[in-house]
């Protein structure tokens, strides 16, 4: 892909740790889609980024026509139906019904699970419970072949496993302990693999009148 200058690229505002960007930045990634990275604080957040997606959440992407992308979802489609070398769109319907599952469900759970003080009358142990079911469902189906959707992962697997490192994290004995070797044995892939290590990569707060960051980065 040509080195295209920063200032005709695509903008993302992103945040590091937040899952959804984690998406939004592996599918950039995939698809070999350059864009200008704005690393942001989320109590700090940008008024350049306010005034293009209001609702002051991330990822966002604005696009060189003025569109904007304001769903990590749609951000991954959006890049891998430009290119998908490593056929990340494999199994839309069946990658489809997976992802509902975890911004559904397991996202709901997971929330009143790590964050239960935010939510009234929310009880951290049902909520656990029930993420580890989803859990328990997810491990069967890498006991057949390693990854959700076939011995290749999909879209699925790299929409999911950011929203399922953030609860192994909150209690790591907890979730170590659990006999969900196939699910372990996934996730710990996921986080040592070259696609993670890259997308994790720590950059500055991005102010206005800052020099562009282009990502992926344009090595020699």
């Amino acid at each position: 892909m040509s080195e295209t200058a920063p200032d005709t690229l695509p903008i993302l505002y992103s945040f590091r740790r937040c899952p959804y960007a984690m998406r939004a930045r592996m599918g950039l990634l995939a698809s070999g889609t350059r864009v200008e990275l704005r690393e942001v604080l989320l109590r700090d957040k940008p008024q350049a980024m306010l005034d293009i997606s209001p609702k002051g959440t991330v990822p966002v992407l604005q696009l060189q026509d003025g569109t904007v992308l304001g769903e990590s979802i749609d951000i991954m489609r959006w890049a891998l139906e430009r290119h998908d070398p490593q056929g990340w769109l494999r199994h839309r319907q069946a990658a489809c019904t997976i992802i509902e599952q975890i911004d559904g469900p397991f996202k709901h759970h997971l929330d009143r699970y790590k964050y239960h003080t935010r939510y009234e009358n929310a009880d951290p142990e049902f909520h656990r419970a029930e993420a580890l079911g989803i859990l328990q469902r997810l491990n069967m189906r890498l006991s057949e072949h390693g990854q959700l959707l076939g011995s290749q992962p999909t879209i699925s697997d790299y929409a999911s496993f950011p929203f399922i490192r953030q609860l192994a994290n909150h209690d790591r004995s907890w979730f170590d302990a659990l006999p969900l070797e196939a699910l372990q044995k996934w996730l710990a892939g996921h986080l040592a693999s070259d696609t993670f290590k890259t997308i994790m990569h720590k950059y500055g707060q991005w102010h206005a009148g800052a020099a562009p960051v282009t990502f992926p980065a344009i090595t020699a």
